[in-house]
């Protein structure tokens, strides 16, 4: 890949990603401010009751009884200089309480999206080979139902049989509490806890992957140059992988990139089934207790890693392609 195209697209992610990120902040703010209630309300109902003087005492401290210009003016001076606030459920300035809950959320997603690559083009390379025959129609019947059945369903179900009936995985949680495991066993431990959020995250993203490889892969071995690679006596093998896999990974890394935001709200859900200590549970709770800091520093993350994700996949589709410039 020519240092010419990455600098050119490098500088275009330059000038999009700030008035993006702008617009995403200001967007946001607005939307969490027009909804009923503030972090004075659910605190005063957390506690029980609360005097009017007390909400004004308290609106006056979270600098909720500023006007709503104000307060995002501020909001945005703040981020310019990398804070984020403070939560006012936690008492925490918002990094370092989203940053607390980031590795679980990262290790969860980015294990939920290598199972979900993995499998769906291993299935729809599959499927592609044997198209129209009765393995093809077999893994047709189950990729239908992982994209039908919601992740949480699939999350309960998968707890009933493998934690419930055969006591082979934990039912919840990242690890176990109380048994201070070290080393190996701790990772083993882990491990275990994460097959199945891991798995009822990666289910529905299987299923397109799956499809859109078996598309792109017969879509490729249609093409005039596949023939002449058959023709020249290639073996089986190097064209399915070398030629037709290769081409027909450009349309499914394309898609993945822009999936991976999704798996983050995905995991709200997932993280809700599953009692997983993430992002996901962190802003259901942050959602519950209005604490829009915590809420917009989240979303503001969501934003800076599809920016992120974008450049990445671009550099991963030129050099799949490098006839394509970006």
């Amino acid at each position: 890949m020519a240092l010419g195209p990455a600098r050119r697209m490098f500088q275009r992610v330059a000038v999009q990603a700030i008035p993006t990120m702008l617009g995403i902040i200001a967007l946001n703010f607005v939307l969490l401010n027009l909804m009923p209630g503030d972090a004075a309300d659910a605190i005063a109902g957390a506690s029980g009751s609360a005097t009017v003087e007390t909400m004004a005492a308290l609106r006056r401290t979270l600098g909720l009884d500023q006007s709503l210009l104000t307060r995002f003016i501020n909001y945005v001076i703040n981020v310019a200089s990398l804070n984020l606030g403070t939560s006012s459920n936690y008492g925490t300035p918002v990094i370092q309480v989203i940053m607390e809950r980031l590795p679980n959320t990262l290790l969860l997603m980015l294990s939920a999206f290598v199972i979900a690559v993995t499998c769906g083009i291993v299935l729809g390379w599959i499927m592609a080979a044997f198209a129209n025959r009765w393995p093809d129609r077999l893994l047709t019947t189950i990729v239908l139902l992982f994209y039908s059945a919601p992740g949480f369903w699939i999350g309960l179900m998968a707890i009933v049989l493998f934690s419930a009936r055969l006591g082979w995985l934990p039912s919840g949680g990242n690890e176990t509490i109380g048994v201070g495991l070290r080393g190996l066993a701790m990772v083993r431990d882990r491990a275990a806890h994460l097959v199945l959020p891991a798995f009822a995250l990666a289910t529905f993203f299987i299923a397109i992957y799956a499809r859109l490889t078996r598309a792109a892969m017969l879509d490729v071995l249609r093409q005039d140059f596949m023939r002449a690679a058959t023709a020249k006596g290639l073996h089986p093998l190097v064209l399915q992988f070398r030629h037709a896999l290769r081409n027909a990974l450009i349309p499914v890394t394309t898609v993945a990139g822009l999936h991976l935001a999704n798996l983050l709200s995905g995991a709200v859900v997932v993280e809700t089934v599953f009692n997983w200590s993430g992002l996901g549970r962190l802003t259901m709770d942050s959602l519950v207790a209005r604490d829009f800091n915590v809420l917009l520093g989240i979303l503001l993350l969501s934003c800076i890693v599809v920016i992120v994700t974008n450049v990445i996949i671009d550099w991963i589709v030129m050099w799949l392609d490098p006839r394509i410039e970006m």
